[in-house]
């Protein structure tokens, strides 16, 4: 199989995200609907954590069972630092965020016209939260390209027929990790919104295939997965408060169980892959 065709599969393992995008035009979900929405993606969300974070170890769990204690301390390193800037970032940048909403909309003087009068209208924080899930999936799933693209490189074309296939099932359930929050809060995104996050969630598995076919290394692979599992925790996080508000725990509960086994079905080719 030639390197075009293995970068088109790639793309198509990455583009299966837009399957599960057109849940979030849902015209007025009721409250339970919404906070089942909200605890399935929670699910999703932390098989992601789990799945990203055990690839991201593996190199290092190698390195130690061989006694190359100076490769494994520098995957370590790696993937703290991954992790740390992962969840970091996105706090601050939240903070951030939240000060510009509260300044945008901060009443004026008698006789003025009020900032969020003349300034353009700021992005929800759904609309916020799902641009963060959508950079965290991005980030996972440019690791996931690596992969196929360096299992190519070395020749195993079935594993990475294999990769793609369990990869794009994956990711079609990713896709309505992303705009969970949104119909949690009864936003409706535009087709050209959803066109957005489908591409920063999906297009980073075709630009992986293509750089994992020239360069294949574990210190690459394990940043963006840490960098990937941080986010993404952040993101759980911030769901999981949106779900205290909701009050339905029972729901909440087997929404959140629901999405944790269609997380680990969906993986099951790649684990059957031994990935």
């Amino acid at each position: 199989m030639s390197a075009s065709q293995i970068a088109l599969l790639g793309a198509i393992a990455g583009f299966t995200i837009y399957l599960g995008l057109p849940l979030g035009r849902l015209r007025s979900p009721a409250p339970r609907l919404k906070a089942t929405l909200n605890a399935v993606a929670v699910g999703i969300l932390v098989f992601l954590v789990w799945d990203v974070l055990t690839h991201a170890w593996e190199p290092v769990d190698g390195a130690l069972s061989d006694r190359h204690w100076g490769t494994a301390l520098t995957g370590g390193l790696v993937l703290a630092a991954g992790l740390t800037a992962g969840l970091a970032s996105l706090v601050y940048y939240d903070r951030w965020a939240a000060l510009r909403r509260t300044t945008a909309e901060r009443p004026a003087g008698p006789g003025a016209a009020g900032t969020a009068e003349l300034a353009p209208k700021t992005r929800s924080h759904a609309g916020e939260l799902a641009l963060m899930i959508a950079i965290g999936i991005g980030l996972h799933n440019f690791a996931e390209g690596l992969a196929i693209g360096n299992s190519a490189a070395k020749g195993e074309i079935s594993l990475a027929i294999l990769l793609i296939v369990g990869f794009g099932l994956h990711n079609a359930t990713e896709g309505f990790g992303i705009v969970a929050p949104l119909a949690a809060e009864g936003e409706r995104p535009s087709w050209t919104t959803l066109g957005l996050l489908g591409l920063i969630g999906g297009g980073p598995t075709f630009i992986g295939t293509l750089v994992g076919q020239h360069l294949v290394n574990d210190t690459l692979s394990i940043a963006f997965l840490g960098l990937a599992a941080g986010s993404i925790l952040y993101v759980v996080i911030e769901l999981l408060a949106v779900a205290r508000k909701a009050a339905l725990k029972e729901l909440t509960t087997w929404g959140i169980l629901g999405g944790l086994v269609l997380g680990f079905a969906t993986d099951a080719i790649v684990t059957a892959a031994g990935v």
